[in-house]
């Protein structure tokens, strides 16, 4: 009996063991994949070592871990479900026994922990930290720097927990609720808190994925070469080298001539412009005939597919709940991996969803970036600061954290929320979650049919503008065609 218990808490202690060292793995490609992102869109520094050097390492330090976090936060509901479907499909397979619901579900516990200590914690103290000189009258260093940052974050600490004490006791005013107040920190507080940080994530997603959805047929059209029918690029290159000869040439005028030196920024410009233009046109000629007249239409034809059937999902999950409470998301505290499958055509449908969520993932931080409010975030390669860099991370940290919630408030899948994802209290809202799926589906109706009606719209515009320009009562004929 002893030798059976032994066995039992062997085996329990090297599977411990073993899902440790899967997710440090995990985590560890991640990280290296964070850590080669940052440092591409990173500003160069000099090479000498000095104060600020080692602040800005140690916050791109932090910034890489945050991105790690956010990666795994992305794939960790495509994971539970490929994970799903492999159980299901070799049960008995030795070599995958490693994939259970103890891994799932830890692995779920660790995003939401470490989703919690970077969003809280580690992005204040880098950017703390970043802006931190120390303390007036105290010896400079790195010891004043931490020493005012921890006195910050104590500081931002204490104003929002009082922010969260008084919402809290506005929405609850019972007093069983008030006594809670007092006590309940941990289970409280941070769980209501990061159910607000949520609740807020989603609804950034529900303002950038229907523009990024429609953002992304421009920004496909603009990586991939359209097709050229009827077009004459070599005559095309041999205007724009006159065109470009002429400014070189005007240029070159007025670095010798003092009073056309005021106009030479306008001619370096447009200079730009005509270059910029001339290599597009290069990139064309050299494309061939397959990546022209193929591989356009078929990215724009799986785009569109996506989005439809994102939209025919999300259309479908309404009907759901006006028909059915029980389609609301809710949480599984135990995980049931291998048991049952959740999609209805299978592996098929599986590997549908899952590309649906990473193209939502994709077209949010599209939409994200294409929003006026945010464009001051973007990244530049080589040339983006560490206070940049931060709001980017926390920004992704954001919409990464709330994928999942959005996935499966959606309707796009029908994986339970485990771990602290399932705690949010706003989900069981039949009206908040019906109220999403709404305006989901009717701005990326939109965003859609305003994209794909712009080009008739400026063709209107035009022509109205040309009838406007041609009357013109009162002037000659060779006015009119002037102006």
């Amino acid at each position: 009996m002893e030798e059976d218990e032994v066995t039992i808490r062997e085996q329990n202690f090297h599977s411990q063991v073993r899902e440790y060292i899967i997710c440090f793995l995990l985590f560890a490609v991640l990280y290296i994949v964070s850590y080669c992102i940052i440092t591409r869109y990173k500003r160069k520094s000099d090479d000498h070592e000095d104060e600020d050097a080692v602040v800005n390492r140690i916050s791109m330090y932090l910034c890489t871990f945050t991105l790690a976090v956010s990666g795994g936060a992305v794939l960790l509901l495509p994971f539970s479900i490929i994970s799903n479907e492999i159980l299901l499909s070799l049960p008995k397979n030795y070599y995958i026994q490693w994939l259970n619901g103890s891994l799932i579900h830890g692995l779920w516990n660790l995003v939401s922990l470490f989703s919690n200590l970077c969003l809280f914690v580690l992005m204040p103290f880098a950017y703390f930290f970043l802006e931190s000189e120390g303390f007036a009258g105290s010896k400079k260093g790195i010891k004043a720097r931490v020493l005012e940052t921890f006195v910050m974050l104590f500081l931002l600490g204490l104003l929002i927990l009082g922010i969260v004490w008084v919402a809290s006791a506005l929405i609850d005013n019972d007093a069983a609720s008030m006594e809670s107040l007092y006590a309940d920190l941990w289970e409280f507080y941070l769980p209501y808190l990061y159910s607000c940080i949520s609740l807020m994530g989603g609804l950034l997603l529900l303002m950038c994925t229907p523009v990024g959805l429609s953002r992304m047929f421009t920004v496909m059209g603009q990586l991939l070469v359209k097709p050229t029918i009827l077009e004459d690029l070599d005559e095309q290159m041999y205007c724009i080298q006159l065109q470009e000869e002429a400014l070189q040439h005007k240029l070159n005028g007025s670095a010798s001539n003092s009073y056309l030196r005021p106009n030479s920024q306008h001619l370096y410009k447009e200079l730009d412009n005509i270059r910029t233009q001339r290599t597009k046109l290069e990139r064309k000629k050299k494309a061939s005939a397959w990546e022209k007249n193929l591989l356009y239409p078929i990215v724009m034809l799986i785009l569109l597919a996506g989005t439809a059937i994102s939209v025919f999902l999300v259309a479908l999950n309404i009907l759901y709940l006006l028909v059915d409470e029980t389609a609301l998301p809710k949480g599984s505290a135990d995980p049931d991996i291998g048991n049952a499958s959740l999609s209805t055509f299978g592996v098929v449908q599986a590997v549908v969803e899952i590309i649906l969520m990473i193209y939502l993932m994709v077209s949010s931080v599209v939409g994200f970036y294409s929003l006026r409010i945010f464009k001051g975030l973007t990244p530049r390669k080589d040339d983006t600061t560490m206070t940049t860099i931060i709001g980017c991370c926390v920004s992704i940290l954001v919409l990464s954290s709330a994928l999942p919630v959005m996935s499966r408030t959606l309707g796009i899948t029908r994986f339970d929320l485990l771990g602290d994802f399932g705690r949010f209290n706003w989900l069981g809202n039949f009206y908040i979650v019906l109220s999403y799926n709404l305006l989901f589906a009717v701005v990326t109706t939109l965003c859609l049919v305003r994209k794909f009606t712009s080009a008739v719209r400026e063709e209107l515009l035009k022509a109205l503008v040309s009838q406007k320009s041609l009357r013109c009562p009162g002037a000659p004929f060779e006015a009119c065609c002037l102006h």
